[in-house]
């Protein structure tokens, strides 16, 4: 059992083996005989295929086969898939962009794959990519979302016009409409929610085995659950059997959602193999992960916030243009509609809500989901608007959201925007962070600013997240032969710490110590269903299956220990604090571990035994609503317009923190990546050319240690509901309340001149001017 129980800050046990050089990722895993696969991609952003030479790539030794769109469609291989659908607000079904894993006729983005190459060594590859001669016709390249959608503009597929992918509508717009026509004060405001990339610590990578006997893949790869990419590969791409596929990921060196997907590589690499009956490898380079991988984000935003004479909020307005890139990509329909929009409300009490969200295609990478996935966004967009209102209202920008919140004894709250709020004290949460960064203490710290001839401002954002993911989680306990308890899992790991947890919870019911338990994930053979991790689901879905699946252990142990102990299952009697079976009313009993040993061997020989071994699934009937307060402090030197985060300070309420240091390394992961977004990184593409000038690590900007502050984490837990744990999603909260924190900061230190993201010395430079 672990030594303190749950809700305590236990260091994580798999930190050991991969610190020391033990963790086990797809780039280390190479079958005898693996050749390896290099991507020809395109170099323009627009463009007709001509033709394709392959002659002078297959003359290259070493050089074992070139691939083309032409043979894949000669195998009858399928599409990479879009899984949404949705609907226009017009009742039409969205725009279709169809996708194999090769460009056919015409490339839409740098980075489009056009050739598949392998070769005896990877450097007989690349020379092999380099000497395949396509002929292109270049066309005008559609690359800046701002004016993708206007009439006039290059087209990315012709079939869709103007580039509008979808135009999707929720809310109660006749509802808004009329409270907006009654409102004392309308707020206006646009803001850029900026394209980031993604950049995993481990690029993505993939090794496909072809069993032709079996006529069986095994495909090796970073995901985010094994289950999606097995299901789409069988169904969509080689219209299989399922079971004709065995997906395995490793360990993995981040993910952020955009390791979620099917990519067009799992699928070459599997054809590959199958043709050349040869494993086959491919690992990304860098500048190829930037022009191949998801990006996030991409919207611009029009919001429109209605208040009566009170400043209370009446409605809510939001046209969102949202960048697709070139392809809708697994889920990126979904991101700004039905996963974005159903936080607008937030920790508010608004009377209406209409959001209007339109898709646009450009000659961009696609983009899909990225830590937070919508949410991220439509938070981004209230907390500005609620800061503009308050300096045009004069009304102080901490009381009116403090006048405007949900409050606890509203509990449960069903928003404007239809979700089910179980739980939440928004106004206590606020009060905490702001005593924890001394608000009222600011006015001295930027005196001592000001005489150091610096501007200095301080920000604040209310957020809340809703969990997301697939309906049912499953989880299995078995018993292995070397003494320890071994737990599949149906969520990945990629770094967050699921082994921990998922120990410890499993150590509290069954009283099993954490270093005997053995978490296993990742094997779609040995793990027959998962929901993979995403959304930030993985604890309080597969907590769920655990409890489940352990409390089953705990069934068929009475079982097995009445057996053993020759006494009635009903005299039997399980201590998880002990992890032990025993007698009512006498010493009489047996440990877990050695219970499950004896009848395991019992069984071995033939003769009648329970086993332990246990496996349920999980109904997830209900989301979590994790929120809290973000509040930064920046200064901001005027001669040069750099920002700097003084002061960083999180209020949590996650509900029940099964483990806080774990907790409080994943905000703080979120935050840096949401200070990053909002002054560091910035992906720029020539917007002529459509190259992806920010597409090294030398031109986008990354967060340094040196950029970032202490950031201070604290809690105040309101228990979930909802679920027996009480827990609520975590993950990605960091990133969820970090931009609009910093970002007015900013403004404020900017006196409120208006500002987007991201804040770059030039950008902020050129804001700090009229002040001036």
């Amino acid at each position: 059992m672990a030594k303190f129980g749950l809700s305590q800050p236990l260091r994580r046990i798999e930190d050991p083996r991969l610190l020391k050089g033990g963790g086990r990722y797809t780039d280390d895993i190479a079958p005898a005989g693996t050749v390896r696969g290099v991507v020809l991609r395109s170099p323009h952003a627009a463009a007709k295929i001509l033709a394709i030479d392959t002659a002078p790539a297959l003359a290259v030794p070493g050089v074992l086969a070139v691939f083309t769109a032409k043979d894949w469609e000669a195998e009858g291989l399928g599409e990479i898939p879009c899984v949404i659908p949705l609907k226009n607000a017009d009742g039409t079904d969205r725009a279709a962009t169809p996708r194999g894993a090769l460009a056919k006729d015409q490339v839409r983005h740098v980075g489009d794959p056009v050739a598949f190459v392998v070769a005896e060594t990877l450097e007989a590859a690349r020379d092999g990519a380099e000497a395949v001669l396509v002929d292109y016709e270049l066309l005008p390249a559609a690359t800046e979302l701002a004016t993708a959608y206007r009439p006039g503009a290059p087209l990315v597929w012709d079939s869709i016009p103007n580039n509008i992918a979808f135009d999707w509508e929720t809310g109660d717009k006749a509802k808004a409409d009329a409270l907006f026509g009654q409102a004392a004060h309308v707020t206006k405001l646009k803001v850029v929610n900026n394209r980031v990339i993604v950049a995993s610590m481990e690029v993505r990578a993939a090794t496909a085995e072809y069993d032709a006997a079996a006529e069986k893949f095994t495909l090796t790869c970073g995901t985010q659950g094994s289950w999606l990419v097995k299901d789409l590969l069988a169904a969509s791409v080689f219209h299989l059997p399922p079971e004709k596929f065995r997906v395995v990921t490793p360990d993995v060196g981040g993910g952020f959602g955009m390791k979620l997907y099917l990519y067009a590589e799992y699928a070459l690499v599997c054809w590959a193999a199958r043709s050349l009956k040869r494993p086959v490898k491919w690992i990304s380079e860098r500048t190829e992960a930037f022009q191949s991988d998801t990006h996030g984000r991409d919207n611009i935003t029009e919001a429109e916030l209605a208040l009566d004479k009170d400043g209370r909020f009446l409605a809510l307005r939001t046209t969102n243009y949202a960048g697709m890139g070139a392809y809708l990509n697994t889920f990126a329909p979904m991101i700004p509609t039905m996963a974005g929009t159903k936080v607008l409300a937030s920790v508010y009490n608004f009377q209406a809500i209409h959001a209007h969200v339109i898709g646009v295609l450009t000659h961009t990478v696609p983009v899909d989901a990225y830590r937070g996935a919508g949410r991220p966004e439509s938070n981004y967009v209230v907390e500005r608007l609620i800061d503009a209102a308050a300096r045009e209202t004069g009304i102080d920008r901490i009381e009116l959201r403090r006048r405007n919140m949900v409050p606890m004894g509203a509990m449960p709250y069903v928003s404007a925007m239809g979700q089910r709020y179980d739980s939440g004290d928004f106004a206590t949460v606020l009060d905490a962070a702001l005593q924890k960064v001394d608000w009222a203490g600011f006015a001295a710290r930027k005196a001592i600013s000001e005489a150091q001839g610096k501007r200095r401002g301080i920000g604040l954002a209310y957020y809340l997240e809703a969990t997301g993911g697939g309906p049912t989680e499953r989880a299995e306990v078995r018993f292995a032969a070397d003494g320890f308890a071994e737990v599949l899992v149906g969520t990945q790991s990629t770094g967050q710490g699921h082994e921990t947890a998922y120990a410890m919870l499993t150590s509290h019911e069954l009283g099993i110590p954490i270093e005997k338990i053995r978490i296993i994930q990742g094997d779609s053979d040995e793990i027959p269903t998962g929901g993979g991790t995403g959304g930030a689901r993985s604890l309080y879905s597969e907590g769920q299956a655990i409890l489940l699946t352990t409390a089953t252990v705990i069934e068929k142990g009475k079982q097995a220990a009445s057996e053993h102990l020759e006494a009635s299952v009903a005299d039997i009697e399980f201590a998880p604090a002990g992890g032990r079976f025993t007698v009512v009313g006498t010493d009489r009993g047996v440990d877990i571990l050695e219970l499950a040993r004896i009848q395991r061997d019992r069984a071995a020989k033939g003769e009648p035994a329970t086993l332990l071994d246990a496996a349920e699934v999980a109904e997830i009937k209900s989301h979590t609503f994790p929120n809290g307060c973000h509040v930064a402090e920046v200064e901001v030197e005027p001669e040069t317009g750099l920002v700097s985060v003084q002061r960083y300070v999180v209020v949590d309420d996650v509900g029940h923190a099964i483990n806080p240091m774990i907790v409080r390394g994943q905000v703080h992961g979120g935050v840096a990546q949401g200070i990053g977004q909002a002054v560091h990184e910035r992906t720029a593409y020539d917007p002529e050319s459509g190259q992806l000038l920010s597409a090294s690590f030398m031109d986008y900007a990354l967060p340094r240690a040196e950029d970032l502050p202490d950031i201070e984490v604290e809690f105040v837990s309101i228990p979930c509901e909802t679920n027996p744990l009480g827990v609520k999603g975590a993950g990605e909260a960091g990133a969820v309340g970090s931009p609009p924190a910093v970002m007015n900061a900013l403004v404020d230190a900017l006196s409120g001149a208006h500002i987007d993201m991201p804040a770059t010395p030039e950008s902020v430079w050129k804001a700090l001017k009229p002040a001036a």
